[in-house]
């Protein structure tokens, strides 16, 4: 059946801007179908009224008020019946941005079988109550789920596949009333259902009126407890497909992903904002032990990369479970470090860094700089600092398709930023030429080192870290040639509440002569692993690979000749 999708507007004593959100999603192209839940006489007429006035509206009105899960529920097998695959549900108070239902319909029509939702973006307006609820809320998903992605399940501007959905309400007993929105999502992903989210603006205008009444936290916390009873009886089936699912994707960093990275930040951009970094770390805390006890391939990496720096002398003592929990929660520390920088909460005077800075150093160079960093501590700190205090334009490079968000995170909270991050799964002609214009104009262009190309085997050097050989990318090393620019070593890591800034000069200008070009790459990548060791060493839990750093499946291993090994070993 071909996508068909059209807009649901449930409303119960909401008719303020009601015609308003008509108006426009009719100009959009959607059909309208608005369900009356149950309002007074004079309120329902004036749903009525609105509704003829206006082609391509349908009213289901019930004569008596259910709440909104059972509006909801109406107006999706309302929807079904007339034909459509999917239905756009967003709140008729004006909550809602109504700008980013393109965004939502595009997503949803992109990956037709998922549930795509909305992640709010918060101004001033929300009540710090609300946001205490909703991370209450997020931890129990995350717990019902068996899952340490944060999902924000209580917004209710989405778009809902309508099978799966009607197949959830025909076989469930569901909460009819605000618990809906976080059921409905729990018991999706309970059936194989994906969850896509989209950035979404979200405002509590002012003299809203609000549905949300004491007894409705009764009926959340019931459900909750109904989910999580239901999550026990289907934890033994779900972690058994949950292991034999990771078993399969072990093969390469890229898709293993960084669990619910994106969200992640988005939310805790917003509890940072209002409550600072304490009230951050305790609501992340048992997120970040849950991930630690589910997470059985990011458990396993880290474990061994403590092993193997305890034997090549980097720890005092033979790291065990103690030590890699403590390693998990300094990555959790670091997402922290990433919003206090970017949204610019990191005073300088926070920050220890060589004197001059390295952007002094570039700028008073006349011409920009390429600068090598890794997944060590956060070099988004000073990345952030240069950024913020308008110094000079930092150019980032990610492989991530996530790119486009995160940016749209940053203009939300950081205005101001001269921060610029570039998708480059492959550096093709045009990234290059923009590259070369940036470090034309003194712009600084930023990339990590210490992770294989998605691409997988291609363009990979091994060399010698923490006393075994590992794969690491040439890519940077060709594009730091190209760009025929002075070539930095960047890191920075947290020393109790402060930050420490390492830079170094790698090189001039990094020369790979055509004739000796393998040789001088195999130099270039074995002098960075080199200095990335060393710089590990000096802040061992900074270091965030979660994967199987020297044995990546997919790869065939290279024969290097290191220190102490004349006949030269397998990576193994």
């Amino acid at each position: 059946m071909s996508f068909r999708v059209c807009a649901l507007l449930p409303t119960y004593k909401h008719i303020t801007v009601l015609e308003h959100l008509v108006v426009r999603l009719r100009g959009m192209g959607l059909d309208v179908i608005v369900v009356d839940d149950g309002n007074g006489s004079d309120i329902a007429n004036e749903i009525a009224a609105i509704c003829s006035r206006h082609e391509g509206v349908f009213l289901h009105r019930r004569d008596v008020n259910g709440g909104k899960g059972a509006a909801v529920l109406d107006g999706l097998r309302l929807a079904a019946s007339r034909g459509f695959t999917h239905a756009l549900q967003m709140d008729a108070d004006g909550q809602h941005d109504i700008t980013c239902v393109p965004s939502l319909v595009e997503c949803a029509k992109e990956t037709p079988d998922a549930l795509v939702t909305g992640v709010p973006v918060f101004d001033d307006s929300i009540p710090r109550g609300r946001l205490i609820g909703r991370w209450i809320t997020h931890i129990w998903v995350s717990i019902n789920t068996l899952s340490p992605r944060i999902i924000d399940t209580m917004c209710g501007f989405r778009v809902y596949p309508l099978a799966p959905t009607l197949a959830v309400a025909d076989s469930a007993l569901l909460s009819l009333r605000m618990g809906f929105d976080t059921e409905i999502v729990v018991r999706l992903i309970w059936r194989g259902v994906e969850v896509k989210t989209v950035p979404v603006k979200v405002i509590y205008p002012e003299g809203n009126h609000s549905n949300f009444a004491l007894k409705e936290n009764v009926g959340m916390s019931v459900m909750h407890a109904r989910l999580l009873l239901g999550m026990l009886l289907r934890a033994p089936r779900m972690m058994w497909h949950r292991m034999r699912g990771e078993k399969n994707t072990e093969t390469h960093w890229a898709r293993l992903g960084e669990r619910g990275s994106a969200l992640g930040l988005l939310l805790l951009a917003q509890v940072f904002r209002f409550f600072g970094r304490y009230v951050c770390l305790a609501a992340m805390s048992p997120v970040i032990v849950f991930f630690f006890l589910t997470g059985r391939v990011q458990r396993r990496a880290s474990m061994d990369y403590l092993n193997r720096l305890w034997l090549s002398g980097g720890l005092p003592k033979q790291p065990g479970y103690l030590m890699s929990l403590r390693h998990f929660f300094s990555f959790g520390t670091s997402a922290l470090d990433k919003l206090a920088a970017w949204t610019g909460n990191i005073p300088l005077s926070d920050i220890d860094g060589a004197n001059p800075s390295i952007f002094d150093v570039v700028r008073e160079s006349g011409r920009g700089a390429f600068m090598l960093t890794a997944h060590l501590g956060n070099p988004e700190v000073i990345r952030a600092v240069g950024s913020l205090r308008k110094r000079s334009r930092v150019n980032v490079l990610v492989h991530t398709a996530n790119a486009v968000k995160f940016n749209a995170m940053i203009e939300a909270n950081a205005q101001g930023s001269t921060l610029r991050m570039i998708e480059v799964t492959t550096v093709g002609p045009d990234t290059a030429i923009l590259l070369q214009e940036a470090i034309a104009n003194g712009e600084i262009v930023v990339i990590v080192g210490d992770r294989i190309p998605v691409t997988g085997n291609a363009r990979i050097s091994w060399a010698k870290f923490l006393g075994a050989p590992a794969p690491f990318a040439q890519g940077p090393h060709i594009l730091a040639s190209i760009l025929k620019c002075p070539v930095y070593l960047l890191f920075c890591v947290r020393t109790g509440a402060r930050h420490k800034i390492y830079y170094e000069l790698f090189s001039d200008r990094l020369e790979l002569p055509r004739k000796e070009r393998e040789a001088a790459l195999q130099a270039s990548v074995q002098r960075y692993a080199e200095r990335l060791e060393h710089y590990v060493r000096l802040a061992p839990l900074q270091w965030f690979n979660f994967y199987d750093y020297w044995r990546p499946n997919g790869l065939e291993a290279r024969r290097i000749e290191i220190s102490g090994d004349r006949e030269g070993k397998a990576a193994r």
